[in-house]
């Protein structure tokens, strides 16, 4: 088990394949997850990438960061890149970790070869959207939210074949933190990347998911269009998780496009 320290808090980190490789891949988990969504993506890349992820702060095993804004989660994902000793990464975020990963090729451009934008944009929903889910956090847990969350991260069909798998993933969302959960709320509430994501230079593929309930594909879309060196591919079939329910579709996209820009 892996972890570093980032302003006094610990974070969950894994590192994965040659110490050596040319080619590293950071990953930045979604909301309400941690870095076990990628397993089965992960599986799909070619071996001799070095592949790093890490639980967001307040997710999975990572310490919570209160007051937290979407900079501040890009300078932990700076931090892991560090301790993985990229010096240049080919980054792929997925809903507030596109934000995440948003802010980190703005501010940090030489650290970013190209990103992948799943499922995110530059600002989603409203403040009164995501203070309306913060206050039923607060008064009634995770658990009250739950059903409505896994009919926007998996496809009606994924939902009906894979009702034991879909538990699974229900599980991982009610164990997150509540406090985690709220505090990055709160960040995705304030942020609005528009700006920043004008000034982004590393090519970027914004995937969407035709089935998404959360970002939908227009929304994502229009991220691409925002971005100097933007594509949008949308995922046939699948909702605000594509790594998981089609994570050889995702491959498919991402794979080739890093390895157009080097990899």
């Amino acid at each position: 088990m892996q972890s570093l320290s980032v302003d006094g808090r610990v974070l969950h980190v894994r590192v994965e394949g040659p110490s050596d490789s040319e080619t590293v891949v950071a990953f930045s988990n979604s909301l309400g997850t941690d870095f076990r969504i990628w397993n089965r993506l992960v599986a799909l890349l070619p071996r001799g990438w070095k592949v790093v992820r890490y639980d967001t702060a307040g997710h999975g095993l990572s310490d919570e960061g209160p007051d937290m804004g979407i900079e501040d989660h890009a300078r932990d994902l700076l931090a892991v890149l560090d301790f993985a000793g990229a010096e240049k990464a080919y980054v792929v975020g997925l809903s507030v970790g596109g934000m995440i990963a948003q802010a980190l090729a703005a501010d940090h451009p030489e650290r970013v070869a190209a990103v992948c934008l799943s499922n995110t944009a530059p600002k989603i929903g409203t403040q009164d959207l995501w203070q309306t889910r913060i206050d039923g956090i607060r008064n009634n847990g995770l658990e009250s939210l739950a059903d409505g969350i896994m009919e926007r991260w998996f496809s009606l069909d994924f939902r009906s074949r894979g009702s034991e798998e879909v538990k699974i993933w229900r599980n991982m969302l009610v164990r997150t933190p509540a406090g985690g959960y709220a505090d990055t709320c709160a960040a995705i509430r304030d942020a609005d990347l528009t700006a920043k994501a004008r000034t982004i230079h590393a090519p970027a593929l914004c995937l969407g998911g035709s089935e998404d309930g959360a970002t939908p594909p227009d929304l994502v879309q229009a991220c691409a269009a925002t971005i100097p060196n933007g594509r949008y591919v949308e995922i046939e079939g699948v909702g605000h998780l594509p790594c998981v329910e089609a994570p050889e579709k995702v491959a498919e996209a991402i794979v080739p496009f890093f390895k157009e820009f080097g990899a």
